[in-house]
């Protein structure tokens, strides 16, 4: 990095200290163990050598601490060792619908968004809505949204699937708890250089955008629907003013939407009928559930409930997502033996 050729070529430079950044973590670990092997060669030299009861006891200290370290700090390096997911850096498209349970559903869709709006906040991330179907009620038949920020797929992938939410609707009139759920898919965003989408097999049509009335509805016909002919795939975007941001919006979800269902399609290839416990993303799997009378969130996947609802609908998801990718971790490690 610090060769003037280097320093020279942005794009060179960049990689570079790209790179640099993901080894950080492998070589302090590295040389943490390297540390810890090395106190404990120096405390049995000392054990060997000395004959004074002081530095003897001084010496067992040491050896007794670093070898009951040296466990952790090995398994630490295999976890970074792991073959890392090779999209944990990009940006994310996230898309929530309402599903079984009509306006409840479409209520808790868009509690749904908020939840992942306010966690990106926390984050530091931005949020960019793409296309959006609202309800009277103020409830969402279904949204798509990217998020922008670094690590946002490897803390969000884990979402993708059915949540299901447990609680006395607002038009409900007689107190009855009522289920409800709404799906999450979370995938990559992609760029040429990995998914070349063959424009022959799409069709662009252009549409007024619809809104919810005054300034919301664009005078314009700038909304963009992209239609993939051999799948039938359908991406609408009518979040921004200009038809050609639009545009490219809608062909990135297009792009992200068919790489993934390709991705989805070799894994299932691969693994069969064997499943992992966490990070199948399957879209048909109930992963969690918010349950409002008991104040709970439980995650099916890992057995885990939290009693703080409230914050965890506020955004606060961290103790799930570092819970759930401790155990995704946990079985990699397994699986490598």
């Amino acid at each position: 990095m610090e060769a003037p050729e280097t320093y020279a070529d942005p794009a060179a430079y960049a990689s570079l200290a790209k790179e640099q950044k993901e080894l950080e973590p492998v070589v302090s670990a590295w040389r943490e163990l390297t540390r810890l092997r090395a106190a404990m060669a120096e405390a049995e030299d000392m054990l060997a050598a000395e004959t004074d009861p002081e530095m003897r006891t001084l010496a067992r200290e040491e050896l007794d601490a670093a070898r009951a370290a040296l466990p952790e700090a090995e398994l630490a390096l295999k976890a970074l060792l792991l073959p890392r997911d090779p999209n944990d850096g990009k940006n994310v498209i996230v898309e929530i619908r309402g599903g079984v349970g009509g306006e409840e559903s479409a209520l808790f869709a868009a509690s749904l968004y908020r939840m992942y709006a306010m966690y990106a906040e926390r984050r530091g991330w931005t949020v960019s809505v793409a296309n959006v179907s609202e309800t009277d009620l103020g409830g969402i038949k279904e949204i798509s949204f990217i998020v922008e920020g670094e690590g946002a797929y490897s803390r969000l992938k884990f979402e993708s699937g059915v949540h299901r939410v447990q609680r006395v609707p607002e038009t409900e009139t007689q107190g009855r708890v009522h289920t409800s759920t709404a799906t999450v898919a979370v995938l990559p965003e992609v760029d040429e250089a990995e998914f070349r989408l063959d424009m022959n097999d799409v069709r662009i049509d252009v549409f007024r955008s619809s809104g919810a009335g005054g300034q919301k509805v664009n005078k314009t016909s700038s909304a963009i629907r992209v239609t993939h002919i051999p799948t039938g795939t359908v991406v609408e975007c009518q979040d921004e003013r200009s038809q050609y941001k639009n545009k490219a919006r809608a062909l990135s979800i297009l792009s992200s939407r068919l790489a993934q269902a390709e991705r989805d399609r070799q894994a299932a290839q691969r693994a069969g009928e064997r499943h992992s416990q966490v990070g199948t993303g399957m879209r048909n799997e109930r992963i969690r559930t918010y349950n409002f009378p008991q104040g709970r969130v439980t995650d099916h996947r890992i057995g885990l409930t939290l009693y703080r609802i409230d914050a965890v609908m506020d955004g606060d998801l961290d103790e799930i997502i570092d819970a759930l990718a401790a155990a995704d971790q946990a079985e990699k490690l397994r699986q490598e033996g």
